[in-house]
């Protein structure tokens, strides 16, 4: 599976349901949200403005991804509403490694320039540091439909994790023939982590 694979299956509507430890402190809180992926030709105007932004040229990439998000299923927090758009560069003699970058509705700041690493185990890792922060995410699929993401966050150390369970909870146009393919991969015992679990 390479990162346009990843992906591609990952296409669609999701329930999320996250748990954040605070490690300085030894608390917990607990939060759910909806999730929306879409993927981007590499003409799609947020593609283009990315690149353009990130001295990249848009016509040397596949596209990308725009990750959109809502709270508003977790009447404990306060409303969050935005999206996230994500381009891979991928390394031309090793393309399961490469630059990610990344571009946020909500936080006003310059893109960032992260990597990416796609394992033999189908995971992907997803890293971004400067001079202060280093965060590195990890996501694998479980089962067809439960997508599994763990986040590291710190400085000198890891002062923050979190877990989150993601359950897809509905496709976008399109999609159809890629979750048939996936469920098929999923007869192998060895295609999924945690591949015993069963859901309709």
């Amino acid at each position: 599976m390479d990162i346009k694979e990843f992906f591609e299956h990952s296409e669609g509507k999701w329930f999320s349901q996250r748990t954040r430890y605070n490690l300085a402190s030894a608390q917990s809180e607990n939060s759910k949200s909806e999730i929306t992926i879409e993927m981007l030709s590499q003409d799609d105007p947020e593609v283009v403005k990315l690149c353009q932004q990130s001295d990249v040229n848009a016509a040397s990439t596949w596209g990308g991804a725009k990750i959109s998000w809502d709270n508003s299923v977790d009447d404990r927090q306060e409303k969050q509403t935005g999206y996230a758009v994500v381009v891979p560069i991928p390394n031309a003699d090793k393309p399961e490694e490469g630059k990610l970058l990344q571009t946020r509705s909500d936080d006003g700041k310059s893109p960032t320039i992260g990597r990416y690493i796609v394992g033999n185990d189908e995971s992907l890792t997803l890293i971004a540091e400067d001079e202060t922060t280093y965060l590195e995410e990890r996501l694998w699929f479980a089962h067809p439909n439960l997508r599994l993401r763990t986040v590291l966050n710190g400085s000198d150390q890891f002062s923050m994790a979190a877990f989150y369970s993601v359950l897809r909870s509905g496709k976008v146009s399109g999609f159809s023939s890629v979750l048939s393919r996936l469920s098929r991969r999923s007869e192998n015992p060895h295609a999924f982590r945690l591949g015993s679990v069963k859901l309709p």
